[in-house]
């Protein structure tokens, strides 16, 4: 777990391992939403991003008569 601190602006710093893994860029917008007494961070991706991410997925379940 990472410590930072909130500047007088109300400003944080994302450690640089964290942008890293995440591949966060400059500019980038992010969603907050505050749960549960925590703030959290969510990174606004665009939509060519996602291109690919169920590949393997497992679609082999029953489907429901209404639903084929």
């Amino acid at each position: 777990m990472k410590t930072v601190t909130v500047s007088p602006k109300f400003q944080v710093v994302i450690p640089r391992d964290v942008r890293q893994s995440l591949q966060l860029r400059p500019g980038q917008k992010m969603q907050v939403i505050e749960y549960e007494g925590r703030i959290e961070l969510i990174p606004d991706r665009d939509i060519s991003e996602l291109r690919g991410f169920l590949k393997g997925i497992n679609t082999d379940f029953e489907r429901e008569n209404d639903r084929v």
